[in-house]
């Protein structure tokens, strides 16, 4: 496993992340996908052998239950100082008035929540998961700061925004010294490369790093197009998506089996290794359902494309609608 800088900050992480979202008891929130107690902790056993140190998670998934089956794992599995720990704020946890967004006393009571959930006293990174129309933007990045300032988090990131409301964030914690966001967790992939327009070359130029979720673009980019999956059956958001420009993002998904097969080696490999060398990313979001994704996800690290490589694998993509926030 290779360690790599989360942007111009002082934070390492190992080059692929754990995402945590298909770990969660399928029967609290929407991801009826995802695995239980029992079947999840042997991945994030798995991940740390591997040396993968970077685990993504959120309050909202699965009602908060991946928190806590994250937490448990890894306070059985590892030290605190040998991980990094992500976890973000913004969904609804519960019904009525605040119980949801980025107002400051959502947030307050939100990591409060998250870290008695993880069974930590603080976490490595803490993001806003998507932006909030409704709020302020000076009020959550006081909110965040004062988080950062109790030490109940180390650093803050963002997640998929427009890059004027990325900036504005960024100006608004500037002109009142408050804690900046290090990080940028976007919707990017092979299919799906709208963040290359603005978002990345705005995170480039302020030192920020990203952290790419649905790298594998929800399995598309893994398997024959019209093959499906357990996740894909249930994943309402996930069926949003991939919607639009079936037939060049097949020629795309066609290039990366193309790929693979010269090689002699899995698509999701070839399509890992596409977003890991894009100059904007810090650490790709995996997850993972089965052992073998995280090998692949670790040889991917590893597996260094030739220019006529990516030449193929880019050609057919076409501009696409704004999809996942």
């Amino acid at each position: 496993m290779e360690y790599t800088q989360l942007g111009h900050s002082g934070l390492e992480i190992s080059a692929v992340t754990l995402g945590c979202m298909s770990y969660g008891e399928p029967g609290l929130g929407n991801h009826a996908w995802s695995l239980p107690e029992e079947q999840s902790r042997p991945f994030i056993r798995r991940a740390l052998e591997l040396g993968i140190t970077t685990f993504d998670t959120a309050n909202v998934y699965s009602n908060g239950s991946s928190e806590e089956i994250v937490g448990r794992a890894l306070n059985d599995y590892a030290t605190r100082e040998e991980v990094v720990i992500a976890t973000k704020v913004h969904g609804t946890m519960r019904p009525g008035p605040n119980g949801g967004g980025l107002s400051r006393g959502h947030i307050m009571e939100q990591i409060d929540a998250s870290l008695r959930r993880l069974g930590t006293d603080y976490v490595d990174l803490y993001q806003i998961h998507r932006w909030d129309p409704r709020v302020p933007i000076e009020e959550t990045m006081e909110a965040l700061h004062d988080v950062v300032k109790s030490g109940k988090a180390r650093y803050l990131g963002a997640s998929s925004m427009f890059a004027w409301q990325f900036s504005q964030a960024q100006h608004s914690a500037d002109l009142n010294g408050w804690t900046r966001f290090v990080s940028m967790q976007d919707h990017y992939n092979l299919i799906n490369r709208e963040e290359e327009r603005e978002m990345h070359p705005f995170c480039l130029d302020q030192g920020v790093g990203v952290l790419p979720w649905s790298p594998l673009a929800r399995g598309k980019l893994t398997r024959d197009w019209d093959a499906a999956s357990s996740r894909s059956a249930t994943d309402e958001f996930g069926k949003t998506l991939y919607v639009q420009s079936e037939q060049s993002d097949r020629r795309v998904a066609d290039a990366v089996a193309s790929v693979a097969e010269a090689r002699g080696i899995p698509r999701a490999q070839v399509a890992l290794a596409w977003v890991a060398q894009q100059p904007a990313v810090s650490s790709p979001i995996v997850g993972a359902t089965k052992l073998i994704h995280l090998d692949d996800a670790v040889a991917a690290v590893e597996l260094d494309l030739s220019a006529a490589e990516l030449a193929l694998l880019t050609e057919h993509y076409i501009p696409h609608a704004i999809a996942g926030f």
